[in-house]
Parts: C-alpha cells; structure tokens; sequence
C-alpha cells in the first residue's frame, strides 16, 4: 500500500448509506431490533440485576447507540478526531460493561468498535484502535489462542472487505452520477440543437415572409398617401395602417419567439422593463431572483404582454403598475390599472393574438392559476405559475 491508502479517507459516497427499499429497510430494522433484544436477554435473564440495575443498563444501551450513531456523522465528514473520540467512548464502555457483569455486551462493543474503525477511519487511525480493541477481546474472552486467532482474523478480514465494498459501491455510483449528468447534457444540446434548427426554420419562412409584407404594406401607404383624400381613400388607408401595424408586432413577437427557441431570451425583469418602455407603467421585483423554466418564463411573458395589450385598447392612457414576485416555489405576476371596468367578455380578444382565456388554459396546464377582473380602480390580472 502507499502512503495515500493509509491516510486517506473512504468517500463521502462509501460512507453514506444507499437508500434503500421500504420493505428491507424494515427487515434491516427488524434483524437488528432482534439482535440487541437477545443481547439484552442474555445479559439480564438471569436474575443477577436488581429492577434499576436494568434500567441503567437499557439507558447504557440507548446512549451507546447515539454514539454509535455519531461516529457515523463524524466519520461521513471526515472528522478524525471526534470520531475516535466517540469510539474511545465506546471502547470505554465496554469495560464498564465488564465490570458490570454483561461480558457480552462488551465483547459485542468490541467487535463493532474494530470492525467500524476499519470500515469508516483512515487505515493509520483505524489498525491502531482495531488492535486495541481485538486485545481487549482476547483478554476478556479468553477461548484459547487458536479460536481467538480465528475470531480476530475473521473480523480483521471482514471489516477490510466491508471497506473495499463500501469503496466499490461509492465508485460505482459516482460513475452513475458522473453517466446520469453526460446524458442529461447531451439530451439538452440535442434539445437546442433542435430548437436552432426549428427556429433557422422559422426565421427562413415566416420573418422574411412578415419582413417583406412591412415593406409592401409601406409601400402600399405611400402610394395611397398620394391619391387625393376621399372616404374611400381614408379606409385604404386606415386598414393598411392598422395591418401593417399587426405585421410589425407579428414580427416583433417571432423574433421574440425565435429567441426562445435558441435559448437566448433576456431576464424576464428586462423584458418587463421593455415592455411598458413606451407607456405609464412602472415595475418592480420582490424576491430572490432566479432563473426560472422556459414554460414558466414564457407564460410570465406571454400573460404581462396580453394585459399590457389589453390595457392600451381599452384604457388608453391609463396608469399600470407591474409587480413580478418571486416565492420559494412560484413566480407570481400582477398587472394592474387604473382605468375605468370593462366587460369580461372583452378579455378575450386583444391586438396580439393571444387571448387572457388561453393565457389562463396556459397557466392551469403549468398547474398554476390566472385570474383578471375589475377591482375598486381599474383592472387586474393576476397569474401564479410554479417555477
């Protein structure tokens, strides 16, 4: 062995127990109830203790178990000398089981001791204090050098195996985790670059399509700008002012799209900010900021645009306020002006496209909840999404 093998700690992975399934943690917590049951029963059946006698005994019995587990607190951080400490403890009351006529508490004291030393310690720590322990053993039990030569390899050998488990165990789900994270990084470069591909796609065929209806639609208004007014003329040219508006935002929210495809949108605070750049609304951010889902952070987009869209048809001029919260699971956004009530049935239909309603079927398929209505000013939307 090197040096390192004897100075060196198992892995935090060696030393933490697997989780395991409910029926054998049950048979595990069975076996060893039954264990110390018959240890105990050994050790006062025989009507040698008076009734407090055994009651110290038992609480000696609980407070060695939280030592015990202590030692595997310790031990999991890398704490050398709390840890032999507490089998110092241990090994100390395994004496004063012998002094108090449970031999077989303490030969069990002992054993455990030599065998978790070498499980759990540094080897340069734990072959000292296994050495010990095992000469305590010998003395007290005594059987004959043979069986005691076989008793003390037997352990000796068994707590090095454990050791070399432990370790292949902790090697082997550090390999799972190290396997599970390339895996999930190479399902997410195949997502983006898949998302690249949709949005090179849609920028090809929809944006330049949408560009060149802007410039026609410009056009188109120049030319009728030229004619001589009539009524006529005046609804030409309202209706391809108003689509030709309706193309810009459409080209607006692709690119806006298209930016979300390829993982580049900006903070959702910033987006906000833009958002009501061009009006009387102001916002603000309570919480701790975080990166929040694509989903989450699309409807928190989608759901401050539509109110926004709605406020400026229906209350132009109207004062809004916009409030992004973040709570320890969710993100929660309010939209409120102070404009005059308007039908409910107006919320569905707004200049971009998207209506409140399917904002809020939106919301519900994330499972969280929208709600808009007229309060005591004007009107508020409210949307709630976990994140």
């Amino acid at each position: 062995m090197n040096r390192s093998t004897w100075t060196s700690w198992p892995t935090r992975e060696a030393l933490t127990r697997a989780p395991r399934a409910r029926p054998r943690a049950l048979i595990g917590g069975f076996v060893w109830s039954a264990v110390l049951a018959g240890l105990l029963w050994n050790a006062f059946a025989d009507g040698r203790f008076a009734l407090w006698q055994i009651a110290v005994g038992l609480g000696a019995t609980a407070g060695c178990m939280a030592i015990g587990k202590m030692f595997l607190l310790t031990t999991r951080d890398h704490r050398l000398w709390p840890s032999l400490g507490l089998l110092v403890l241990l090994t100390a009351a395994a004496f004063g089981a012998i002094e108090a006529g449970a031999g077989g508490v303490a030969v069990v004291l002992w054993c455990g001791c030599a065998v978790m030393a070498l499980v759990r310690l540094p080897l340069v720590a734990a072959v000292p204090l296994t050495a010990v322990t095992l000469c305590a053993y010998t003395v007290v039990e005594g059987d004959g050098w043979l069986t005691t030569v076989i008793t003390t390899g037997s352990l000796c050998l068994g707590g090095y195996v454990l050791r070399l488990d432990a370790e292949a165990r902790g090697s082997s789900q550090r390999l799972l985790a190290q396997e599970r994270a390339a895996r999930e990084a190479e399902a997410g470069a195949a997502a983006l670059a898949e998302r690249s591909r949709i949005a090179r796609e849609i920028h090809d065929v929809l944006a330049h399509s949408l560009s060149a209806q802007l410039v026609h639609l410009e056009a188109a208004r120049l030319l009728i700008e030229r004619e001589p007014s009539t009524e006529f003329r005046d609804q030409v040219l309202e209706r391809v002012v108003s689509a030709r508006s309706m193309a810009r935002e459409g080209l607006a929210e692709t690119r806006q799209a298209l930016s979300a495809l390829r993982g580049e949108m900006i903070p959702v605070e910033d987006f906000l900010r833009q958002l009501v750049a061009d009006g009387p609304a102001e916002v603000s951010v309570a919480g701790e900021r975080r990166e929040l889902t694509a989903e989450a952070s699309q409807t928190v987009r989608r759901v401050a645009q539509e109110a926004l869209t709605n406020t400026r048809k229906h209350a132009p001029g109207a004062a809004v306020s916009v409030r992004l919260e973040y709570g320890p699971d969710a993100v929660a956004l309010l939209v409120r002006d102070s404009g005059g009530h308007r039908p409910p049935g107006e919320l569905a239909v707004s200049g971009s496209g998207y209506g409140l309603v399917g904002m809020r079927e939106r919301a519900e398929l994330l499972g969280g909840t929208l709600e808009a209505g007229p309060d005591e000013e004007g009107f508020v939307v409210n949307l709630r999404v976990p994140a």
